[in-house]
């Protein structure tokens, strides 16, 4: 599940012949590395999504997020003209100033054209425009520049990658192919430097990467959802996302995964946790939406839970589109105990479907 700019193009792509000629998400699949690290064209939707909590060396907090997605459009072999639109490239970078309260967004949308964008297996780049993410062994660097932000971070994996779900893809909802094939690398150590209106912070930290394929996701009943991503002290990470239907109800097909320190991934079902909205909200003045700001986590099986909050109420990313919904996603901290012994952390959170639904009816919807 992600983001804006995605459901933007999606609702664009309604209108494309051919855009339905895709692979969808069974399981099964076999997965082979570094091949899935990269883009699959013969998916229609498709993400690298990375966010992460950093701290300057004073001691001042901040979240990070740059996304690359490719948008698959039309699959046509007479179309080979260097021009010709097959896929569309999105991006999405925003830096959260959590002590400083302030939050700041830019995305941009292209074809490939001439190198403009894209996915490059062989040289193990992903690009649009000046912002990238490049393979350097084991290392990801990441570069992103506007005129007013910019990013340059090295991470490196303090865990190996781990695959969501069961059987090769994670449900999202009853029925063949509403899923995904999910990867995520889940502790990343952070380092570089950040910049906002030339004032550069040298910072350090945890970040998070997801990488998603599929085709369809989403059912027609289901409106939004809740995902988090959560690094905890004690060497350990968590995932879970719970879908919302229109009557309110939470899809069983909700789920997540556990990661132990080892690195040892556990699916979590629908009933191996509970996700729950406290009262706590912010309503956004751009789209009137109101979220719920801080949440409690129970994972009864692990004896874990946490209360997650806000340093920054206002992350949500809002645009002029009347087609496109608002939606929040942002920095959280993490307190509580598992067993007796107290639990701290840090991660991401995002909400959909509070401005409006998400799902656009038969046909993919994505995060």
């Amino acid at each position: 599940m992600k983001s804006r700019v995605v459901v933007w193009a999606l609702a664009i792509l309604w209108l494309q012949p051919g855009a339905w000629e895709f692979k969808t998400a069974l399981p099964g699949y076999h997965y082979q590395f570094p091949r899935d690290h990269f883009d699959h064209p013969d998916y229609q939707t498709e993400w690298w999504y990375y966010t992460g909590n950093l701290t300057a060396a004073d001691g001042h907090r901040y979240g990070f997020e740059l996304t690359f997605f490719r948008q698959g459009v039309s699959r046509d072999p007479a179309k080979t003209y260097t021009w010709d639109v097959r896929d569309v490239y999105l991006a999405h970078f925003a830096l959260s100033d959590l002590d400083g309260g302030r939050f700041y967004q830019v995305e941009r949308v292209n074809r490939s054209g001439p190198g403009i964008a894209g996915i490059d297996r062989s040289r193990q780049r992903i690009w649009n425009g000046n912002w990238s993410s490049q393979w350097n062994g084991e290392d990801q660097e990441l570069r992103a520049r506007d005129e007013h932000l910019s990013l340059s971070l090295t991470l490196h994996p303090q865990k190996p990658f781990v695959i969501h779900g069961e059987n090769g893809v994670s449900q999202k909802a009853e029925g063949p192919g509403h899923a995904s094939h999910y990867i995520s690398f889940t502790r990343l150590g952070t380092e570089g430097a950040i910049a906002i209106d030339r004032k550069t912070s040298h910072v350090s930290g945890l970040s998070w990467m997801d990488h998603e394929f599929f085709t369809h996701q989403l059912a027609a009943d289901e409106v939004g959802w809740d995902w988090l991503s959560l690094q905890l002290d004690d060497n350990s990470e968590v995932m879970l996302y719970r879908i919302r239907r229109k009557d309110g109800t939470a899809d069983p097909f909700s789920a997540g995964t556990y990661i132990d320190p080892q690195g040892k991934p556990h699916h979590l079902r629908a009933s191996d946790f509970s996700l729950l909205p406290q009262a706590e909200s912010w309503t956004s003045p751009a789209s009137s939406a109101r979220y719920p700001v801080r949440w409690t986590i129970v994972i009864p099986e692990l004896r874990i839970q946490l209360d997650a909050t806000t340093a920054l109420e206002s992350q949500e990313l809002s645009g002029d589109s009347k087609v496109v919904p608002a939606y929040w996603e942002g920095a959280i901290t993490l307190e509580g105990h598992r067993g007796d012994a107290t639990l701290k952390g840090v991660g991401y959170l995002e909400m959909t479907g509070y401005d409006r639904p998400v799902n656009f009816g038969p046909g993919p919807v994505s995060r």
